[in-house]
């Protein structure tokens, strides 16, 4: 059977949204307020066509149904004030790329939680190894050191995220209270399927070409970045589901800065909703990232919360029901007036 997907175009909110339904000039997107009015079609790994939705052909309109299907929440969690749930950034590394050694002592790195909770933040991503290129590898017994006490503390007052491709660092999260795992290699590590399979915890697969932060940018090479993703996502997928995880369980990441160069990351932000035929929750995590720094010429990474504001909203606009950010408080408000503005009249009030 010939694979094919639906890439979402068009995208229509609102009062506007629900007129064009009515009219019969669009489909509905996962049934969140939002429609799409053009679709991108795509037949065994390439693109065939672009048709207004109105006019897609027979054999292509299940995957309509498919599209127009609410997802569950992620880990728990629903979506609020119509808007993408928030992750809080709280890395416990001597290096990570902008906020690196900042919170190594877990008691600063716990008043750190408890303050972006406060700010808003639907859940934390708490990492113990830094995946920027060119880190230093760390060895897990070292990562479940940092992380574990943290989280032991923070697990009774919030939902955790372990940022980790180590198997054993999983496992020993997860048994200190984490909800939820967030791979850079998408569950390929050894072990890594496994320490899913035997809980019942949430997982976030992500995009990164070879399994190696060090080397990975030698990789960016993609005939078409998008497609090439959401293949490689779908696989994953397929694994995980292979294992016993179920599809609610999982969210998807494209991987922004990992294995790409400056056009792949614009591509996948704006063709973020390709990833809506997956069926499962999509996450954007571009906060502070270089490709910020080159666009809005700002080399310190710590002053790149304005770009990293207009990708949330641009991620945000395209469907992303969850943003991995640094800024927290500056990334709720910023969401919250997006939604008022994009929320049928009345319903922002």
């Amino acid at each position: 059977m010939v694979e094919r997907w639906l890439e979402p175009l068009g995208l229509l909110h609102g009062d506007t949204a629900r007129v064009a339904l009515v009219a019969g000039h669009a489909a509905t997107l996962r049934g969140e307020g939002r429609a799409f009015t053009l679709a991108r079609l795509i037949e065994a790994g390439r693109e065939v066509g672009l048709v207004p939705v109105a006019a897609l052909p027979k054999a292509w309109r299940p995957l309509l149904a498919d599209l127009a299907q609410p997802l569950p929440g992620f880990a728990g969690l629903e979506r609020r004030e119509g808007r993408p749930l928030v992750m809080g950034i709280l890395n416990v590394t001597p290096d990570s790329f902008s906020d690196g050694g900042r919170y190594l002592d877990h008691r600063a790195a716990v008043v750190a939680g408890h303050a972006m909770l406060e700010a808003g933040a639907d859940l934390l991503d708490l990492g113990g190894e830094s995946t920027r290129p060119g880190a230093t590898p760390v060895d897990p017994a070292a990562e479940i050191a940092r992380v574990v006490p943290v989280i032991r503390e923070l697990a009774p007052h919030a939902t955790i995220s372990i940022d980790t491709r180590h198997a054993a660092t999983m496992r020993a999260a997860i048994a200190a209270g984490a909800r939820v795992v967030n791979d850079v290699a998408a569950l390929r590590g050894a072990g890594a399927l496994e320490a899913l399979a035997d809980s019942d915890c949430s997982v976030v697969l992500m995009h990164m070409p070879g399994l190696d932060p060090a080397t990975m940018q030698s990789r960016a090479d993609y005939p078409d970045v998008a497609l090439a993703v959401q293949h490689f996502l779908a696989e994953r997928i397929a694994a995980c589901e292979a294992a016993g995880i179920a599809l609610a369980r999982i969210c998807v990441d494209p991987g922004i800065g990992f294995g790409k160069t400056l056009a792949h990351n614009l591509a996948l932000i704006d063709r973020l909703p390709l990833l809506h035929g997956l069926g499962c929750r999509v996450l954007m995590a571009a906060s502070r990232k270089g490709f910020i720094g080159r666009l809005g010429r700002e080399p310190v990474a710590e002053r790149r919360a304005p770009g990293s504001l207009a990708v949330a909203l641009a991620a945000a606009e395209r469907g992303a029901d969850m943003l991995r950010v640094h800024d927290v408080g500056e990334t709720v408000q910023a969401l919250r007036v997006g939604a008022a503005i994009l929320a049928p009249p009345g319903e922002g009030a």
